[in-house]
């Protein structure tokens, strides 16, 4: 009996030692998984930063007629707080992005298993678990990884601003930092740039549509991709429908209705290009880092930015397709510098690079008004005899573009016609350092080698640069500093920056740069640049340099100083383009419609032409005068020995 009753005491010590290390192995779990979550939470940030958070400053640029032409930075609108919004847009958020928003604590066990069963189901990522709360500590406070250690400290921190804050704060939160393209943060910039309005003044539709952007803000943006906007908003609003935030004939209303208008327009690659040189400017024109939002006033020309884009591209996927000539840039300016329209290449998306601004390449034929120019003012006029006939310096021999030699023919004919030979001899007449010096102080500011090869363009230029020293000679010989800033205002108004006086001052004599005006008018009206020929005056010169790598056309009417660039970014040869062909062309095209309805007036620099007696065939100075005025002449010698088949005998 004793035995029965002392039996059963093992099977109570054995479900006692169970339960004991069952009791054990849960402590210690806890323990590990506190230690484990305090280890992650050991370098969170300070959740208090939702009301102070730091950003890029962003920079407006304003084109000419004062509409937006670009944003740069970080854009954020007015801060708006839920119960300042519409309804709609908070309902739409809501519904399409955390339905149980308002019942969980930070993180939605229900959301995330309905997740998980979506995603098996079809196989594939197609629906996120993560709550508004999770997705705003993500914004604020973590980096973009996909990681296990970031996904358990978006976890703790989203279950930490909620103890924090109220949900109507988090979502305040939310909505205002949330990215939702080009450039713009929170509903407010992203109303502004889409719709050019408040957040405040949302319609039903443009709720929804603004709500479709928070799933990919590149892939339904309004913008570029209408089609894809709307089909994103009738899901968001038919979950609106589902949630009994809006009625059937609301959600009817909504569907029927038409797209919105988008209000600016999409940022065309072209003013991108724009942007990047703007904002590389800002910080030296207002003395210090730009740290806070910018207004820059710029001298851009909407309508006219649109056409050289438009024309570009027409060149690019026409005919320099078949010519090898993969990239172009085109820069239009006033007389006095202002930029009135840039193209840096043919996609700023796949390159960054602006051809206008920043390629230097070899300008080709297009040096060699700098040429005539250093040599009219040491005596050469126009209508002087220059040799086309071969000729070698120092082993080299350069040639023509066409075969053969004309022998004695005008200076203005030579231009015209762009001969290498003749060229040649004139920069010898006018000497090298003094051509340099020309070059310098009509605005080149690259190094430009000490040899006679400069007068077939074998020094590097930007296209920015060769189109300055171009409008110095289209308004009568003034230095222009090619700008784009005319005023640069901060968030209240203040004016950081104004845009005060010109440039440099005259930099050529007025009739000196009249006589070289007239002989490079020839080069449209019969010489190498026929194919820009205009209804009105203009003046201009081709280039083209070795091997076909680059191609240039710089011209001026009367209001408007353009320059053309065609080549390859890896400096390989195109087939046979040469300035007179796809680049003056293109000139043509754009000056054509750019001019449309001015007036036609003839070239300012014309108007200080000297008299006729002072341009006399001939009346060039002979070796033993030294013209009034002009540079000391170098290399005596050489000089010496091709002196006479410039001036004659």
């Amino acid at each position: 009996m004793i035995d029965d009753e002392e039996s059963p005491r093992p099977r109570r010590g054995l479900w006692w030692s169970a339960g004991k290390w069952m009791l054990v192995l849960a402590i210690w779990g806890i323990a590990g998984i506190g230690i484990f979550l305090a280890i992650y939470a050991s370098d969170l940030p300070d959740i208090h930063q939702v009301v102070a958070l730091k950003k890029r400053p962003g920079i407006t640029l304003l084109a000419k007629d004062g509409s937006v032409l670009a944003r740069s930075g970080d854009l954020y609108g007015t801060t708006l707080t839920v119960d300042q919004l519409p309804p709609n847009l908070v309902h739409a958020v809501v519904a399409i992005e955390d339905r149980r928003f308002y019942h969980h604590f930070g993180i939605d066990p229900i959301g995330l298993m309905r997740a998980l069963i979506t995603d098996a189901r079809s196989g594939a990522a197609v629906q996120g678990g993560s709550t508004l709360t999770q997705q705003l500590a993500k914004n604020l406070f973590l980096t973009p990884e996909r990681t296990f250690k970031r996904k358990i400290q978006e976890a703790l921190l989203a279950i930490w601003l909620e103890r924090v804050y109220t949900k109507d704060q988090i979502l305040t939160g939310y909505l205002n930092r949330v990215y939702l393209g080009a450039g713009a943060f929170g509903v407010d910039a992203a109303a502004e740039t889409y719709f050019g309005k408040s957040a405040t003044q949302l319609d039903l539709q443009e709720c929804a549509i603004i709500a479709a952007l928070l799933k990919a803000p590149s892939k339904y943006s309004p913008a570029t991709d209408m089609d894809a906007a709307m089909a994103r908003a009738q899901l968001v609003l038919q979950a609106m429908h589902e949630e009994g935030y809006i009625s059937d004939s609301d959600m009817i209303a909504a569907l029927a209705a038409p797209p919105p208008h988008i209000h600016p327009p999409a940022i065309t690659d072209g003013s991108r290009y724009i942007a990047d040189w703007v904002v590389k400017q800002v910080p030296d024109f207002i003395g210090h880092p730009i740290d806070t939002d910018l207004i820059v006033q710029t001298t851009i020309d909407p309508a006219m930015q649109r056409i050289a884009e438009a024309k570009i591209s027409a060149a690019l996927d026409g005919p320099a397709v078949k010519v090898k000539a993969s990239q172009a840039a085109l820069v239009a300016m006033t007389h006095d510098g202002a930029v009135r329209a840039m193209v840096g290449g043919r996609d700023y998306d796949d390159s960054q690079f602006n051809r206008a601004t920043q390629a230097e390449r070899q300008p080709g034929s297009a040096f060699k008004p700098f040429v005539y120019l250093a040599a009219l003012e040491s005596g050469l006029k126009p209508d002087s005899l220059v040799d086309d006939a071969p000729i070698s310096v120092g082993g080299w021999s350069p040639a023509n573009f066409e075969p053969g030699f004309r022998g004695r023919i005008p200076a203005r004919e030579a231009l015209a016609d762009s001969i290498n030979t003749a060229a040649v001899r004139v920069l010898d007449f006018a000497g090298i350092d003094h051509t340099r010096s020309v070059a310098r102080r009509l605005g080149i500011g690259e190094a430009i080698p000490r040899d006679l090869s400069i007068a077939l363009g074998t020094c590097d230029v930007t296209l920015l640069e060769l189109t300055g020293a171009y409008a110095a000679l289209a308004n009568g010989g003034s230095g222009v500093i090619p700008h784009l800033i005319e005023k640069v205002t901060d968030g209240s108004g203040a004016v950081l920056y104004e845009r005060h006086g010109g440039g440099p001052g005259e930099v050529a004599l007025p009739w000196l740069v009249a006589e070289l005006d007239s002989m490079m008018m020839d080069v449209i009206a019969y010489g190498t640049g026929k194919a820009a020929k205009l209804d009105r005056p203009a003046a201009g010169k081709t280039g083209t340099s070795q091997d076909y790598r680059n191609a240039w056309f710089i011209g001026f009417t009367a209001d408007l100083v353009t320059g053309v660039w065609f080549g390859n970014d890896d400096n390989s040869p195109m087939k046979r383009v040469t300035g007179g062909m796809l680049p003056a062309r293109t000139w043509h095209d754009f000056m054509m419609e750019a001019e449309a309805g001015q007036p036609i007036r003839d070239l300012p620099a014309l108007t200080h032409m000297p008299q006729p007696a002072m341009v006399a065939a001939g009346s060039a100075p002979q070796p033993d005068e030294q013209p009034q005025g002009a540079a000391p002449r170098e290399d005596g010698g050489l000089i010496g020995r091709l002196l006479r088949s410039i001036v004659g005998d």
